[in-house]
Order: C-alpha cells, then structure tokens, then sequence
C-alpha cells in the first residue's frame, strides 16, 4: 500500500471550511485522512505556500481536437463546420486522434483537470491515451446518425462495441458512455434505442443540446417542439444525462431539466467565441440543477484551461445579468469541482475520507496571487492553469513541482505537432 501525505498546505476540501496549514494522507487511491493531526507516509509533499485542492472536472471536451486549435478561428458557424471542421475530420485517423488526445491530457495535467468528459471518433485510440496519461476520463463514441437508418446502425454498434470494451477499465480510470451527438442530428427514432440501450447496459448518455439558435428553430419547425420537450417525450431525460451546451432554454425547459435531474455542463468560452449564445446558468442554478463546466473541443475554444473557464463563467453572467452578486467564486469552484465529479459519477470532486485521490496543488506565491484576502476568489478570478505544481490521479502522481511523471512531454508534443501537420496536408490535397 502506497501512502502519500500532503502537508502545510490551504486545504480547500468542498466539503466544509477551508483549513490552514492542513493534511491530507492518501492510501493507494483514496484519502483516508484531512485534518490537521500529525501523520506518516513515505512520500511527503511540503504545500507551503499552495492551495491544496480537488481535481478540476472538464465536463464537456472532444480531446482528439486538440489538432485543430487555431486551424479556422474567427469564422460563423455554418463556414466553420462545413467549411473547415468536417472537411478536416472526415480525414482523420486513429493515429492522429491519439496524439491529440495525448496532448489534451497534457495540457490538461498541466492545468489541474484530473477527469474528462470526451464524445470523438477513433475511440479506442483515445482510450489508450487516456490509458498511458494516468488521467480520469467518461468517454463515448459520437454517434451522427443523420437520419439515416443504415449509419445509424452502424453508428450504434460501434457505440456499443466500445462502450462496453473499455468501460471500467484502466483500473477503473475510465468509463464509459453512450454518445448520440444532438436532438437534430439525430432521429426521434435513433435516440430512443440509444436510451434504451443505455439504460440495459446501465450507462449514461452525453448529448449537444440546444447549442444553438439554429437547432431551436429547426426542432420546432420539424417536431412543433423543442430539443428538451422531445426528449422528454420520449423518457430520455434523467439523472444519467450529461446535456452539453444547454442555451437555448426557456423558463419551462429549465424547470424540465432540474425536475428530471438532467446534468447540464455550461462551456462559456466555446458559446462565446462561436456566438452561440449565453446559457441560463443561474436560473439552473436557482431551480437546483447540476451545472458542471466544460471548454468543449480546442478548436472552438483553443484552450482546455479551466481556470480560464471558470473565470469566464463568472464575469460572462455577471455583466449578462448586470447583478456583481451573481455565480460568485465558491459556486464557480464548486461548478468545477463537485458538480462535475457528480456529473461524470465519480467519488471524488471533495477532499474527505473515502473519496478518490484526485487532487492538485496550485502555487499562490506568485505576484497575481498576493496578498491573500479570498484564495477562492483568488482561484477563480486570478490563477491560471500554469499555477499548478502537482497533478494527482488515482493517488498517482502525474506531475510534480511542474515535471510530468506519466509522459513523455517532448514527444508528444512533437508527435502532436506532426500529426497535425499531416492532417492539415491531407485536408489540402482533397480540396486541390
């Protein structure tokens, strides 16, 4: 049994008050212990002079996308997909989603997210990355049934496949779920086996919902409803639903969402930089909802920063509502912490006994950081994803005092940088 016992530090648990110059002894996996009393290990991590903190949950990523950052910014929507993106993914292979994937968990490492919620294709070539980077990930294979009976087919045999190949493995690193890519991309018809299968194979779903105005007016116009009531309909709704985007709400789908229990994962820089549009978050909020917070992919957000999330939530719906008192810093860090963790089914999101040892350590000695008024406030409106000293996952160290113990770093960014280049190359020839 491997100890590893973290001391000296501002323990921010999420679970009650923070403590100074706190303990935290992690047994194998788990934390067994928080406090303040004295304790033994045989790895001794000093955090003077740092928060120690839970994890970071990314509830809402396309990690293969990291290949894509910067490829077509500055574009609408419509040219930046059809345009752009699909022609660049339809020539995406296995190889190439595992070196992005690779580099996502890096950066992600790096910047204090220990668990992942990812929908791409090629996913056992994401599986395996995730396998090797020690990180924690919920991961699905996006199924675009595009009306289509025979791909739909097609789709959710290989959503079963892999579903069921890599759930609960890397010891129980990663999970699974099913991935239908939205209500109008996907049949009425399409998406109620998919919740039926989810529900006999006892898994969720990770779903686009309402990301756009767009979708709003073609799901009228198709179903004389909306993405949220034809779900409903249909008994898709539920607490095993982790609903991307959600922005296009009205009062009446809020209330739906809070009643079934849906987990809602709110991604302000993604809906900002594509002018999707602002989504509702604190009237979720206030109807008692999960909101947890995602970047989404890095080619509609070009970073997978949390702490550059967070802090984009808060001030996005502060000036929307033009109310200061609005998603203050603890509810945002909370966002990013334990509702993320409850929206991926993870036992973690809290530093306490019998909780999972996904923990990082953020240096606050650095002039953005001082004095130290409010460190919460600190995290959320000052700190940075360079912050972090120590990553870790699992009990595991992943990174410490800024060096990656799980990989590679030069070599995935090198590997990165060639299938990127590669990619683009192929993309270039096709259109010649």
């Amino acid at each position: 049994m491997s100890h590893i016992l973290i001391k000296n530090g501002y323990v921010i648990t999420m679970d009650g008050p923070p403590i100074r110059d706190g303990i935290v002894l992690i047994e194998d996996n788990n934390i067994t212990y928080v406090g303040k009393e004295t304790q033994q290990a045989e790895h001794v991590i000093d955090a003077k002079g740092c928060v120690v903190m839970p994890g970071l949950v990314n509830a809402h990523n396309h990690a293969g996308m990291t290949l894509f950052r910067g490829y077509a910014d500055d574009l609408p929507l419509k040219e930046w997909l059809e345009g752009h993106i699909w022609p660049a993914e339809a020539k995406l292979t296995g190889e190439d989603v595992y070196y992005g994937t690779l580099l996502a968990c890096l950066e992600m490492i790096r910047s204090g997210t220990t668990a992942f919620a990812d929908m791409y294709f090629f996913m056992d070539h994401a599986a395996r990355a995730v396998e090797e980077s020690g990180l924690r990930a919920s991961l699905s294979h996006g199924m675009i049934e595009l009306f289509n009976e025979e791909k739909g087919d097609a789709d959710l045999r290989e959503g079963i496949r892999f579903a069921r190949k890599w759930n609960n493995t890397a010891d129980g690193r990663i999970t699974t779920m099913y991935g239908p890519h939205a209500p109008n991309t996907c049949s009425r018809e399409f998406l109620s086996r998919v919740k039926d299968r989810a529900k006999a194979d006892s898994l969720g779903i990770h779903i686009h919902v309402l990301e756009t105005k767009a979708e709003l007016l073609e799901m009228k116009k198709k179903y004389s409803m909306c993405s949220i009531h034809l779900l409903d309909e249909i008994g898709f709704l539920g607490p095993g639903e982790l609903a991307a985007h959600c922005v296009w709400l009205s009062s009446g789908d809020m209330d739906i969402l809070a009643e079934r229990g849906v987990n809602i994962v709110h991604c302000p820089v993604s809906n900002m930089k594509l002018a999707s549009g602002i989504a509702p978050v604190p009237g979720l909020l206030t109807r008692g909802a999960n909101v947890a917070l995602g970047t989404d992919g890095c080619a509609s957000n070009n970073s997978l920063d949390m702490f550059g999330e967070m802090k984009t939530a808060a001030l996005l719906h502060k000036v929307n509502s033009t109310d200061p008192t609005v998603l203050p810093a603890h509810q945002v860090l909370k966002m990013a912490t334990v509702n993320g963790a409850k929206a991926l089914k993870i036992p973690a999101g809290q530093l306490k006994p019998g909780m999972l040892a996904d923990i990082i350590i953020v240096d606050m000695q650095k002039p953005h950081l001082l004095p130290n008024h409010d460190l919460e406030s600190h995290l959320v409106y000052a700190a940075r994803g360079s912050d972090v000293r120590t990553t870790i996952v699992d009990g595991k160290i992943l990174m410490e005092d800024g060096i990656i113990m799980s990989m590679n770093q030069e070599n995935v960014m090198e590997q990165a940088a060639i299938s990127a280049e590669k990619l683009i190359q192929r993309v270039k020839e096709q259109s010649n």
